[in-house]
């Protein structure tokens, strides 16, 4: 159960889809082998401000100077094995870039939803008001991080990626492509 904020007793992992939250995709590829489909409810009824953000990475309608910008080709950066997996810096692609679409970074919107199981997705971030592009999702024990959204399709890639020899074989082959 999820517990303090105002996430009060809220299975978040079990919550049923609401037909008015955007569903957005992730291709992903280990190497040049694709590894399945990812998709995911952005909960744009629990924080639509987080939720926009990240919709429109995912299709391309954030622009730079004439340009798409945002997720595709977009590596997996960070797996901690039996906890999470953070993707989403698309501009240096180790973790260290941030950009959000309302400028550089932006504030934290609520803390309403919690992890209480896995595949569900929270921003990642350096500290408070600081969310930009990344984000990361858990693959087991609940956490108290705030979460904007949850996998609702293909969760099953993490596990046998993560099954790999080497973390470090899927870090640098596991690719987000969107169509």
């Amino acid at each position: 159960m999820a517990s303090g904020g105002g996430g009060g007793s809220v299975e978040w992992h079990l919550r049923p889809p609401n037909p008015k939250n955007p569903i957005v995709f992730f291709d992903v590829t280990i190497g040049t082998i694709p590894a399945g489909r990812i998709k995911m409810e952005l909960f744009a009824d629990i924080a639509p401000k987080t939720a926009e953000n990240f919709r429109q990475f995912c299709t391309g309608e954030y622009r730079k100077a004439g340009l798409p910008v945002g997720y595709k080709v977009c590596q997996f950066h960070r797996v901690i094995k039996d906890f999470m997996i953070q993707a989403g810096d698309f501009l240096k692609g180790d973790g260290s870039g941030c950009v959000s679409i309302y400028g550089l970074k932006f504030e934290d919107e609520n803390f309403v939803a919690k992890h209480t199981g896995p595949g569900l997705l929270s921003m990642a971030n350096s500290g408070p008001n600081t969310n930009g592009c990344q984000s990361s999702w858990n693959r087991n024990a609940p956490h108290s991080i705030p979460n904007f959204r949850q996998i609702k399709h293909g969760l099953g890639f993490s596990s046998i990626a993560l099954n790999e020899s080497s973390q470090e074989v899927f870090h640098h082959l596991c690719k987000m492509r969107l169509a």
